[in-house]
């Protein structure tokens, strides 16, 4: 039995465990003739942005390198958050060592021990919506331009700062 549709700020809460505790996403980038490319990759959700790690040469680092844009879906496809984001490319010695070491302990292998040269993209999300089935694709929007559309709690006030704004540790 599909269970009832959830409200705005239940399926906040359940993106943000979603992002807590899943360890991969599918990446989706672009190359400049738009041709796309999708790669699943390990990610680190601080609480506000994601880290991933892909080698540089790569076509995923590639495409980020060049436009700085993603889409990322964590999830089964009957329980998804989809994000739209923008990336930052970090070389290893730019990202804290704590940071890394979250980062690799969450996705089981750390891209600073390999001998292929990887890079780290700092993602902070622009918009993400979440949904289970087709009952909830109404008000599946959760944030748009970096900003929440719902608050975290019933009593909590939605902020005017954008995940941009607060994203400038590193």
């Amino acid at each position: 039995m599909t269970p009832p549709p959830r409200n705005p700020g239940q399926r906040r809460r359940d993106a943000l465990v979603r992002l807590e505790q899943d360890v991969d996403a599918w990446v989706a980038t672009a190359d400049g003739g738009g041709t796309p490319y999708l790669v699943p990759l390990s990610f680190l959700w601080d609480g506000r942005t994601l880290l991933l790690a892909t080698p540089a040469s790569s076509p995923t680092g590639r495409n980020l390198q060049a436009s700085g844009r993603v889409r990322l879906g964590v999830g089964p496809t009957r329980d998804l958050v989809l994000i739209v984001g923008t990336a930052r490319a970090l070389q290893a010695a730019e990202v804290p060592e704590e940071v890394g070491d979250a980062f690799a302990a969450k996705a089981g292998f750390d891209p600073r021990r390999l001998a292929t040269p990887y890079l780290y993209f700092h993602v902070i999300p622009r918009r993400l919506q979440a949904w289970r089935e087709a009952d909830e694709l109404e008000g599946r929007d959760l944030m748009r331009d970096g900003r929440w559309t719902v608050p975290d709690r019933p009593s909590s006030a939605v902020t005017d700062r954008t995940m941009e704004q607060e994203s400038g540790k590193w």
